[in-house]
């Protein structure tokens, strides 16, 4: 019996399968139709496991082709960067590999599809990298490379796509890339992702990340969807030869006797209400749950006034402010990256300091006209949330400002990692300030849990 194998919508299609087939097991039957399905991401198990039974299938699935792609000029690999292609050529071309910002993730997926010489997809999570990652493809292979999204819808044989677009596309294009190129990697946890690696039936795999562990264990997803972990260099170990040396420097600033009254005053309020109701706010739900429970009450919405404001006041101190300004004028001959955790502490200081901020609001034009005139030191300080804590390239900041964030060990890694990109002579400086005996405190704690940070002391 000759197996057919077929693409449907993200899915791997089989007519039939023997009844006790070793294939079975692989497919589940559709009661609709009557034919065997399995996710499209075991398309390479399943053509492995036919080849090595020596049985008779015909591949109607598949929609791509060798690729035809060389470099333009030779790339010389830093030593990290043969290993890291050396680990996942071991591995069968599946497989993460875990850089720091700036470690050159991008030339090393350059690389892998020259070498594999099949058409890719690349997932990036924002617009602004994936024109970076355009550029770079096109720079280095010298084939016309495709986008889908941000208003564009051209399909090449080598493309780059943002998560937002492949989850759309996937049931159309997902047997038409023999390469799936995940940036970010630690995004395609999210319920809403998965489907772009589970529909497609890419049999070469890549993940790329600075940090890939997250809060939710979700990394083991992208290491059953993209492959194991082959890879990991520390910043660390990079950091003077490939990475800028860097010093980190906490600053622990105290709340004004006004200010730690309010704060007291508004977080009893909030935690009395969470007390009162046994909401364990360190359960995967415990802040949904405070949340729903907050709007059912007069009382939950003014413990949900009371969290908000004592936030406020932690994050938006006035020794914060005088700290930000010490720095910004002890720093004013370099380029200042300053990080905040929300859109409203950002725009405060922008009122406040007369800065230039940058968003998920800010329109691209804009964006990129600050993005250059900090380049060229036209703009010297930039403000922003959190988008720029991925990707974007500004190799020009050597000062970064942490002013509020989240506990998330990833963020700070990769707020690090901005201010990294080696330059003759750079040394990065990176500073934490947060405001002592709040909660931000314990915040902090959590977010420094990682081997870039051991040598940071408080100021």
């Amino acid at each position: 019996m000759t197996t057919e194998l077929h693409f449907d919508c993200g899915t791997l299609v089989a007519p039939a399968l023997p009844e006790d087939g070793p294939l079975r097991a692989l497919f589940q039957k559709d009661g609709r139709t009557g034919v065997f399905r399995a996710a499209a991401w075991r398309y390479r198990e399943v053509v492995l496991r036919l080849r090595e039974l020596e049985a008779p299938y015909q591949d109607k699935a598949r929609r791509f082709e060798p690729l035809e792609v060389a470099l333009t000029t030779p790339i010389e690999p830093f030593p990290h960067q043969r290993e890291a292609l050396e680990a996942w050529t071991q591995a069968g071309g599946r497989g993460l590999v875990e850089l720091p910002t700036g470690a050159g993730k991008t030339l090393l997926a350059v690389l892998a599809i020259a070498q594999v010489k099949r058409p890719t997809l690349v997932v990036v999570p924002t617009l602004d990298l994936m024109a970076q990652w355009q550029s770079v493809l096109a720079r280095h292979l010298g084939v016309p490379v495709g986008l889908l999204g941000g208003g564009v819808n051209d399909r090449q044989p080598l493309t780059v796509t943002t998560y937002d677009s492949a989850m759309a596309q996937t049931e159309f294009h997902g047997n038409r890339f023999g390469l799936l190129i995940c940036d970010e990697c630690h995004h395609l946890p999210a319920p809403s992702y998965r489907f772009i690696a589970e529909g497609s039936l890419a049999p070469y795999r890549l993940g790329l990340s600075a940090t890939l562990e997250r809060a939710d264990g979700g990394e083991r997803v992208c290491e059953e969807l993209l492959g194991p972990r082959v890879y990991r260099a520390d910043i660390r170990e990079l950091q003077g030869r490939y990475l800028a040396p860097y010093e980190v420097r906490r600053i622990e600033v105290p709340l004004s006797p006004d200010e730690k009254a309010r704060y007291d005053e508004a977080r009893a309020r909030y935690l009395g209400f969470v007390r009162k109701n046994g909401i364990a706010l360190s359960a995967p739900e415990g802040w949904a749950r405070f949340l729903a429970q907050s709007q059912r009450s007069d009382e939950g919405r003014a413990a949900y006034r009371g969290y908000r404001e004592q936030r406020r006041i932690a994050l938006t101190s006035a020794a914060k402010m005088e700290v930000l300004w010490r720095l910004l004028l002890e720093h004013r001959e370099d380029r200042v990256l300053v990080f905040t955790d929300d859109n409203e502490t950002v725009y405060t200081l922008a009122r406040k300091l007369l800065l230039p901020v940058i968003t998920h609001h800010t329109p691209v034009p804009e964006r990129k006209a600050l993005l250059s005139a900090f380049a060229s030191g036209e703009l010297p300080v930039l403000l922003t949330s959190r988008v720029l804590n991925e990707g974007v390239d500004v190799p020009e900041a050597r000062v970064g400002v942490v002013l509020s964030g989240s506990g998330s060990v990833r963020e700070h890694v990769q707020r690090l990692g901005r201010i990294l990109r080696q330059r003759p002579g750079k040394r990065a400086l990176l500073y934490e300030v947060c405001s002592a005996q709040t909660a931000e405190s314990g915040i902090s704690e959590r977010r420094r849990q990682h081997s870039a940070y051991q040598d940071g002391e408080p100021c």
